[in-house]
């Protein structure tokens, strides 16, 4: 059997106000491509379709493009991620069932699994702990607490179904993988890390929620999104994981995504980034740029521009002697949880840290935000 693992496609997205639909829609064009070369069984959507709960108009119309283009050639099993709406993803699912779709959203069904020739495959979507928490009974609030109830009963039903090979998608932050900076954070839900042997005994887990593609074991991957989202992806290789499962084991393969634009991050002084031979290679990248002048340069964007048109961020970092307010702001809030910086802004305002009080409501705050986007 031969599966095409996917994720994250985040449809709707922008990359600093450069509009990514086209370069999606390509994406799609070489997916249903891959899939007509390769013969592809089943394709796996492992979460995140679009980039928010409420989609724009020109997202929707891309996503029910590629399904229906997809659905012509093979079987589809979608799940939802944490930046879909669960209930508006999984709107006319059971009608979908019959085309060949399967779309699987709600978290009391992950163990009714969709059966692809000699395989059960079960979908498991983003688990927000506090929602599944009291209906599942679980003993604390934690990602890893939801997501191992989940396995728990993906594995009572695929015991009573000898014969068959078990794939499950889930979206979540397995312990191996590695963020970047445009994944959104799901800490404030509870302990955001869950192990890989969540997973031991299934044949394959297709992961999504990280950018990047990683092997966390063998079984256990993560195909990343198939387009750049930040420039801390400038180093990815973005694709989709072509995996055959056979009697004798399983083969992977990583077919890569065509690319829109690369990436690039530079750093120096303006006048040498303006002359420089070396720089060539980057005049039709996306850039950020970060200035290490002394002082900071007059027009320094509009002169940049001149040679590299596509430079999208600007900072400047003249050195040691900077003061963190002159850092910029992506750095100063990278691998920061969001009720951190909140307290920042606490202790910005109040010249005082954030007390025990006021974090406990701003946590009470992030959680309410978080319960009513998952309901929505």
């Amino acid at each position: 059997m031969r599966l095409l693992h996917t994720s994250d496609w985040h449809l709707g997205r922008s990359f600093h106000r450069e509009d990514l639909l086209a370069a999606q829609a390509v994406f799609v064009d070489h997916l249903v491509a891959t899939v007509e070369a390769e013969r592809v069984d089943c394709v796996l959507v492992s979460g995140d379709v679009y980039d928010r709960a409420l989609p724009a108009v020109d997202a929707v119309r891309l996503c029910n493009e590629a399904l229906e283009r997809l659905a012509a050639r093979t079987r589809v099993v979608l799940i939802a991620g944490n930046h879909d709406s669960a209930r508006r993803l999984g709107f006319g699912s059971a009608l979908m069932d019959a085309a060949g779709v399967h779309v699987r959203t709600d978290f009391a069904a992950v163990g009714d699994p969709v059966v692809v020739d000699d395989a059960a495959i079960y979908g498991i979507p983003y688990l927000e702990p506090e929602l599944v928490r009291h209906p599942w009974d679980l003993p604390e609030r934690s990602h890893a607490a939801a997501l191992t109830e989940a396995m728990r009963r993906v594995r009572d039903d695929a015991a009573n179904r000898p014969g068959l090979r078990s794939v499950v998608l889930a979206h979540a932050f397995v312990t191996g993988g590695e963020s970047s900076e445009s994944e959104r954070d799901i800490s404030v839900g509870g302990s955001s890390q869950v192990a890989a042997s969540v997973f031991d005994g299934v044949d394959y887990a297709a992961l999504g929620h990280l950018h990047g593609r990683w092997a966390v074991t063998d079984r256990v991957r993560y195909s990343g999104s198939p387009i750049a989202y930040s420039f801390s992806e400038d180093g990815h290789v973005k694709g989709s994981w072509l995996i055959d499962l056979r009697e004798d084991g399983m083969a992977a393969e990583f077919v890569e995504a065509p690319v829109p634009r690369r990436l690039a991050r530079v750093r120096g002084r303006l006048d040498d980034l303006l002359t420089d031979p070396s720089f060539d290679r980057f005049e039709d990248h996306w850039l950020q740029v970060t200035l290490t002048d002394s002082r900071r340069p007059s027009a320094a964007m509009e002169r940049l521009r001149r040679r590299f048109p596509h430079t999208l961020v600007l900072g400047f970092d003249p050195g040691d002697d900077a003061t963190d307010h002159a850092r910029p702001w992506s750095d100063r809030v990278r691998g920061r949880s969001e009720l951190d910086i909140a307290g920042d802004f606490v202790a910005e305002v109040t010249d005082g840290p954030a007390t025990a009080a006021e974090r406990d409501l701003l946590h009470d705050a992030f959680e309410a935000c978080r319960r009513k986007e998952a309901m929505a």
